[in-house]
């Protein structure tokens, strides 16, 4: 990834700073591609759900760093996210009062002063390919206030699966497309720090991490 990128990308995660306005008139391809840098445990996927929240809820678990969208049915649509660092991690319930598709992204003015990337785009970044917001936003609020947290897209699929953000929920593009299309405004999002386990796949996933690299050990291989 370029400098130029990798700075936009980290200025993505900066949740309290960063405003989106309103969404692009153009609409833009989706990678399909970006799935190939995520690691296998983090693809969406379906899964035995054992949380006891409604189908319709938006569960994040930053621990594991997955978001589920309940199904119901003892189901959910499992996605892998990336989420706060250390220090800027945070738990509670939300609600979507928002959605914008390719949402055009503004620096605050402290961030502009200090970062001469964040200056260049003072006036907003227009939604696209390369903003960090990506090709969704879902804006999370209490009551009538805005966290200023959001669940967005990113052009770093690499991020997906770390903690490298200031509190927003970042999915890669293919995914947060999808969950746009799944939860309507008013939807509930309850973000959760030392969850229990809440499916039983992320079991299956480790046991099957485990021995992938046990075989890979023995056999002198290396995984791709």
């Amino acid at each position: 990834m370029k400098r130029r990128d990798f700075l936009l990308s980290a200025l993505a995660g900066l949740a309290f700073p960063v405003q989106a306005m309103e969404a692009s008139a153009k609409d833009f391809p989706i990678s399909k591609s970006a799935i190939l840098k995520v690691p296998p445990k983090f693809r969406r996927r379906s899964v035995q759900f054992t949380g006891a929240y409604p189908a319709g809820t938006i569960v994040v678990d930053t621990r594991r760093k997955y978001l589920y969208f309940v199904e119901g049915r003892g189901r959910a649509m499992r996605y892998g996210i990336g989420v706060g660092r250390q220090g800027f991690s945070w738990a509670g319930d939300a609600i979507i009062r928002r959605k914008a598709k390719w949402p055009t992204w503004t620096p605050p003015a402290a961030m502009v002063e200090r970062d001469p990337f964040a200056a260049e785009w003072a006036g907003g970044m227009p939604g696209g390919p390369r903003n960090p917001l990506g090709a969704r936003a879902l804006y999370l609020y209490q009551g009538k206030v805005d966290t200023l947290y959001r669940i967005h897209g990113t052009f770093a699929p690499s991020s997906i699966g770390k903690a490298v953000s200031s509190g927003c929920i970042r999915m890669i593009n293919a995914d947060v497309a999808d969950l746009y299309n799944r939860v309507p405004t008013g939807t509930r999002v309850v973000v959760l720090q030392n969850a229990p386990d809440l499916d039983r796949d992320d079991d299956r996933d480790d046991k099957i991490s485990k021995r992938r690299k046990r075989f890979f050990t023995l056999f002198g291989g290396r995984e791709g």
